[in-house]
């Protein structure tokens, strides 16, 4: 198989806090409509999360949802839709040839965190922990249970990457068309995030995580009063081919993936670094053989930490100097961090840009941080634009960084 194979996206489905199919979520986008919320979450009360309300029942027996978990819930939901938007006739594919690939930011804690409270009501008998513990709890469960439940017989596994695992999952797939492992990639990012109160409390210790009185003003990127990140839990897949093969179908093409790149800050556990974030953006630039004036739309990874913010509107600034027509917006201000699946979900709400000529707004900026003003920002509006290139990116504690570059498919 040629090594530079032209990969094409040709199927999209996701869930988020404030839509369940790329249609509504984009129409939300455009709306300033928030999907964040109060939630109760064991040991800590009402916290302020991003929460998705998608048919669980639409692809799954209870008895499946029983056995199983939220992240493979998530998952197997994103890849029916993604199937089904691809207009891929399902009873032709062979599964042999079908890899799933998902990014994922952590897995098993949720499971973990409620059997202990389970046992715990049964004098810490341990007769009574799940034999179902193992199977939920394992890396490659999310990843796992779409094969099951899609009847999928070509590898599959999840890429664990923190908060930068949804473009890993994206770029995994590219990898193994263009080597011809496989034929079809079903990847994308997934997070089950809020129903663990560990990741809340750490937040919380850090002093990182977001407090507002109105739940839909919460996530603030940019902002001057910005006090952290709103977690929040969601999914998106894609169905990825190579173009020759998508062509000879039929298929309609969303996008084209043109470049992409991983970095390592190697610097800090949690602290981002703006020159690690530099060379990412600029590694993708050189593997797309395009120039920052190329790019139309820049989709900022910004999780409304103080420091977080300004690291990577550093980045931005550097790497696009020079460059006054790039836009630049924000999706987390809608639906908050959803961690593994962000770099995914993010890039699928830009997508539609390629079509409608919008860029949908960061929002929630009343007093943009002089430290974050970018030329180009979208704050709080969208604004008309012709996008023809996206620059995707997404970053995660110890230091990973990745971008993808989608392009309108001509």
């Amino acid at each position: 198989m040629p090594s530079l194979s032209r990969v094409v996206i040709t199927g999209v489905g996701l869930t988020s806090p404030n839509g369940n199919d790329l249609e509504t979520f984009r129409k939300n986008l455009l709306a300033g409509v928030s999907g964040i919320r109060r939630f109760e979450t064991r040991h800590m009360g009402q916290v302020l999360a991003g929460v998705c309300d998608f048919d669980e029942l639409r692809y799954q027996k209870r008895k499946e949802l029983r056995r199983g978990t939220r992240a493979g819930s998530i998952a197997i939901y994103c890849a029916q839709e993604a199937v089904k938007s691809s207009g891929l006739d399902w009873s032709k594919v062979d599964g042999r040839r079908v890899g799933v690939y998902v990014g994922t930011t952590e897995h098993g804690n949720v499971e973990t965190e409620n059997e202990i409270a389970q046992l715990a009501e049964f004098g810490n008998d341990t007769k009574y922990w799940s034999h179902h513990h193992n199977p939920r709890t394992v890396a490659n469960n999310p990843a796992g249970e779409i094969t099951l439940n899609m009847g999928i017989r070509g590898p599959h596994y999840c890429i664990g990457a923190a908060c930068a695992a949804g473009n890993l999952g994206i770029i995994q797939a590219a990898q193994m068309l263009r080597l011809g492992e496989v034929d079809l990639a079903i990847a994308g990012g997934v997070s089950e995030s809020i129903h663990t109160f560990g990741i809340f409390a750490s937040f919380k210790a850090q002093g990182a995580l977001a407090e507002h009185d109105d739940p839909s003003k919460a996530s603030r990127p940019f902002d001057t009063a910005r006090n952290g990140i709103v977690v929040s839990e969601g999914g998106c897949l894609y169905t990825l081919e190579r173009l020759e093969d998508a062509a000879a179908r039929g298929a309609t093409i969303m996008a084209e993936i043109v470049g992409y790149a991983v970095t390592s800050d190697a610097t800090d556990f949690v602290l981002p670094d703006t020159e690690g974030q530099k060379a990412c953006m600029r590694l993708a630039l050189e593997r797309a053989k395009l120039q920052p004036t190329d790019i139309d739309l820049v989709s900022a990874h910004a999780t409304a930490t103080p420091m977080g913010d300004i690291q990577e509107c550093r980045a931005i600034r550097s790497v696009f100097e020079g460059a006054p027509g790039v836009s630049v917006n924000n999706t987390k201000s809608f639906i908050g961090h959803t961690m593994g699946a962000a770099g995914a979900l993010e890039l699928a709400g830009n997508l539609p840009s390629f079509w409608d000529g919008q860029v949908h707004a960061s929002i929630n900026v009343d007093a943009l941080d002089p430290e974050c003003a970018i030329d180009g920002l979208v704050l709080n509006r969208p604004a008309k634009r012709d996008v023809k290139t996206i620059l995707n990116n997404s970053f995660g504690m110890l230091g990973i960084n990745s971008t993808v570059i989608a392009k309108r498919f001509e």
